[in-house]
């Protein structure tokens, strides 16, 4: 009997499949395969698989074996070819990734010829291109000799201004807009965004780039660095990466940059795994400190939450849910932790016995954010569109919110505890008072799904209660929106990003806020004016969180590159 082959159509479609039937829906690997199956297709772009790993971060290990699996070839069906239904069963991961490697690198080198051939042609052919444009330019020189001299100049002078608004980078943009793709960390994303912002974020640039000697950068990561927080009290740095480990930076006061005199920061790392080689099981997805910065919380995608000293001490491992942890969250009294997990349920955990307390499973699909209202009460959020309101104790949610038709991306309680702020892939961003069933205000002027949002720490209930209360947004637009609550209004939008923005924070005096984006890019706001105060450019990767510390001298961003960047931020 003849050996079988499989294409990656079936392949994918396999392995979609198995994650469907899992209840794992969320759209970042959700829209690959039903827009495609082999290639995933965004804003009319066609990107490989694996790119969806970086473009969606709550999503990025579903599709952990499909990445792994020849996710950047550009002959997907050429690849798994040699590969037989059996193989699918019988072979796990690292052998499957072994078969397709040596298919790879056979691949490659016959790719690596083609092009070699096809340079060479195109050399030959742009040769005889110029030659012949330099015979007609010759021939175009003996005409042109036999006119006025003043007529010449000035026909001369025409055409070096029409010539020039081609060569203006901006038209060059707006240009090649259709067919545009912007690299970061070995994933494709597509340049998306009004021209307008682009133009805008051109001009404002080169006055307000942060300088070199005032960025740190903090390297041994080895993978992603999905997160990061600083410590409430003092100046420790938590981050966590999909290399399985967390690590606590000891970043010194004072001015922090090139010119560090002390050298680089002391470190200590958080293993995840036990050996010398890394697991991508226990992939760090997740990180929150205590309210007093003496312990730190990690979620890992294999499940478990851990619980550890400043020092990188284990200080508890809690073992209940089925699948990655994908937020968790300290209460304010520090002795109950919450986490939302893929397999739909969130737990409370009692972080002084290590056990579980209750576990709520209200919902039908992955848990994708948890946030607490008090020492008590919580909300979760999930792909299947709902919000629910939930207290320890309770057998039953005490609200449910609908309005949703998306997936709830991220959910966030305002300093007070009334109002609570969600935001989805269905483009919208609601707020939400536990008096009512529908929303209070539901904010529609963002083009794409919006990824996340914050409060400002301004208002009632914050340490600036004299200054209005805002809500940020972060959307795949590549747009920052700031809402007026009190007047249920846009206040202003953020233009300068040229791609999709995954993260914001605000200032602790609430007058500016940091925003993170796949373009590379770290760009600081003015609240009050809108404007573009400060921006840095790493050019090593899309970033995947920015965060201000307790003083607001300090701003910390986590990298698609492995590093993790600290800007000392004066005006």
């Amino acid at each position: 009997m003849e050996p079988q082959s499989i294409t990656s159509s079936e392949l994918n479609f396999l392995v979609f499949r198995y994650l469907q039937e899992s209840g794992f829906t969320h759209s970042a690997f959700a829209l690959g395969y039903e827009a495609g199956i082999d290639k995933s297709v965004i804003d009319g772009h066609s990107i490989p698989p694996g790119a969806l790993v970086t473009f969606v971060q709550k999503g990025l290990r579903y599709v952990e074996l499909e990445a792994n699996l020849g996710a950047n070839d550009a002959d997907g069906d050429d690849d798994f070819s040699f590969l037989q239904p059996s193989d699918l069963i019988t072979k796990g991961v690292n052998e499957l990734r072994d078969l397709i490697k040596d298919r790879k690198d056979n691949f490659h080198k016959a790719k690596d010829n083609d092009q070699e051939k096809a340079k060479e042609s195109a050399l030959i052919k742009d040769r005889e291109h110029r030659q012949e444009r330099e015979r007609e330019v010759s021939e175009k020189g003996k005409d042109n000799g036999k006119k006025d001299k003043g007529k010449e100049k000035t026909e001369e002078k025409g055409d070096q201004q029409k010539e020039k608004p081609e060569q203006h980078p901006e038209k060059e943009l707006s240009k090649d807009r259709e067919d545009k793709i912007i690299i970061t960390s070995d994933v494709a994303v597509p340049h998306v965004g009004p021209e307008s912002m682009d133009i805008c974020a051109e001009a404002a640039v080169s006055s307000v780039e942060v300088a070199s000697s005032d960025v740190t950068i903090l390297e041994g990561h080895t993978s992603e660095v999905f997160s990061c927080a600083w410590s409430p009290v003092g100046s420790l740095l938590a981050s966590g990466s999909g290399d399985s480990t967390a690590r606590i930076w000891a970043i010194p006061s004072g001015h922090c940059g090139l010119g560090l005199r002390n050298g680089p920061p002391n470190v200590v790392v958080l293993k995840h795994f036990k050996g010398k080689t890394n697991e991508k099981s226990k992939d760090v997805t997740t990180l929150d400190w205590n309210f007093d910065g003496t312990l730190l919380a990690t979620g890992s995608y294999d499940g478990n939450a851990r619980i550890w000293s400043r020092e990188g001490e284990v200080k508890g491992t809690l073992s209940k849910h089925k699948g990655p942890i994908f937020s968790l969250k300290w209460n304010r009294k520090g002795d109950f932790l919450v986490s939302g997990s893929v397999d739909k349920t969130a737990i409370v955990w009692d972080v002084k016995t290590g056990e579980p307390r209750q576990q709520f499973d209200f919902h039908s699909a992955p848990t994708l954010d948890v946030d607490w209202r008090n020492n008590v009460s919580f909300a979760s959020c999930s792909t299947d569109n709902m919000i629910y309101f939930c207290k320890v104790g309770e057998t039953r949610p005490l609200k449910s919110f609908i309005g949703h038709q998306g997936e709830v991306n991220a959910i966030k309680w305002d300093p007070t505890g009334t109002l609570l702020a969600s935001c989805s892939d269905d483009m919208t961003a609601k707020i939400w008072s536990l008096k009512q069933d529908k929303c209070v205000y539901d904010f529609k002027d963002h083009q794409k799904e919006i990824y996340t949002i914050r409060w400002s720490p301004t208002g009632p209930g914050s340490i600036n209660p004299n200054q209005q209360l805002i809500l940020a947004s972060a959307s795949v637009d590549s747009t920052v929106k700031l809402w007026d609550v009190e007047a249920g209004k846009l206040l202003r939008t953020l233009s300068g990003h040229r791609a999709a923005v995954y993260t914001i924070s605000f200032s602790p005096n609430g007058e500016l806020v940091a925003s993170g984006s796949v373009d590379q890019s770290l760009n600081v706001w003015s609240v009050k004016e809108g404007r573009l105060v400060r921006t840095y450019r790493a050019g090593g990767g899309g970033i995947f969180e920015v965060c201000w510390n307790g003083e607001g001298d300090k701003i910390a961003a986590s990298f698609a590159n492995s590093t993790v960047c600290v800007l000392d931020f004066r005006l």
